[in-house]
């Protein structure tokens, strides 16, 4: 299938491409029928009836997902204008808030319920996470950049609720950015040979090169790096190689190796620009929403909903 025009456009809008976002959704609906139709709902659902629900978070958080949440119900064949937001990404939510209502056939709707919760508890997950290193670096000059350690097949989605949470991208895969990280050291018989195969071989890609020693951030920033990965330096190290940076007006530098959420402003207060935090999408928990049922004619045994975090 193809996306509603509407739909694009509102992925479009939030930086994500509808091609990618239909292939996740469209795979986790496939997921949930790969045994065959979905009987409870057809059991329980007269084929006619209509339903209003609304999705609503059961404890504070940021949001994030709400176009992938319209493009599964796109997906699961419930009209684009079924949907009505209430929230927006990135908002900060309390406990209590509904942020989508939803108009539409009830057993569609009950049949989405589960792959649509999926999508915006994760990302939800991630963007709060985010947002709390967000707020404990905020004023330092310092952002929080995620990594590669995200889920298989959710990179977009994921970097995307790190936006949302107030974050900054790193590269998204292997061929927008070059990183030379310790192997690549190894492989290449030291860093500046490894700068040197790198800068012959994609001239104009942007380039960061990992350091585990004070030795190696000063060859980097000799060699001209822009960007220098500081693996799992103390705070006294990352203020020397702050101080060695200062005199390449160009050099960034970034931290990386274990970092905690308690102790990101004394990194920050360091020199360094970015702290990177694989965390963020490989162990974020999830932000518990539900979706309920309000639709007039309902029965009260179909009140109430499921909770997200289930």
């Amino acid at each position: 299938m193809t996306l509603h025009a509407t739909i694009s456009a509102r992925l479009l809008a939030a930086g994500l491409d509808p091609e990618d976002t239909e292939r996740v959704v469209c795979a986790a609906l496939d997921e949930d029928l790969s045994y065959g139709p979905d009987v409870t709902s057809a059991a329980t659902a007269a084929a006619d009836a209509q339903a209003v629900a609304g999705v609503a978070a059961r404890e504070s958080g940021v949001l994030a997902g709400l176009p992938v949440v319209l493009a599964v119900l796109d997906a699961a064949g419930i009209a684009p204008t079924a949907a009505e937001p209430l929230r927006a990404d990135g908002d900060r939510i309390d406990g209590g808030t509904e942020v989508l209502r939803i108009r539409a056939p009830l057993r569609e709707l009950l049949g989405a319920e589960r792959t649509l919760l999926n999508f915006l508890t994760h990302l939800s997950g991630i963007a709060t996470a985010t947002r709390a290193w967000a707020d404990a670096l905020s004023g330092t000059g310092c952002a929080v950049r995620d990594t590669r350690k995200t889920t298989p097949g959710l990179r977009q989605l994921e970097k995307y609720a790190v936006r949302c949470g107030g974050g900054v991208n790193h590269r998204m895969g292997l061929g927008d950015a070059a990183l030379i990280k310790d192997n690549h050291v190894a492989a290449a018989g030291g860093i500046a040979a490894a700068i040197a195969a790198v800068r012959a071989a994609a001239p104009g890609l942007p380039l960061e090169v990992e350091c585990d020693t004070l030795a190696q951030v000063r060859e980097a920033l000799d060699a001209g790096v822009r960007l220098i990965l500081l693996d799992n330096m103390g705070l006294a190290d990352l203020r020397s190689a702050a101080a060695m940076a200062r005199r390449y007006p160009l050099a960034r530098l970034e931290a990386s190796g274990g970092l905690r959420l308690e102790a990101a402003r004394a990194v920050a207060q360091t020199g360094v620009d970015f702290v990177a935090v694989g965390a963020l999408t490989h162990s974020s928990p999830a932000l518990d929403l539900g979706l309920d049922l309000h639709g007039p004619g309902l029965s009260p045994a179909v009140q109430g909903g499921e909770r997200g975090a289930e």
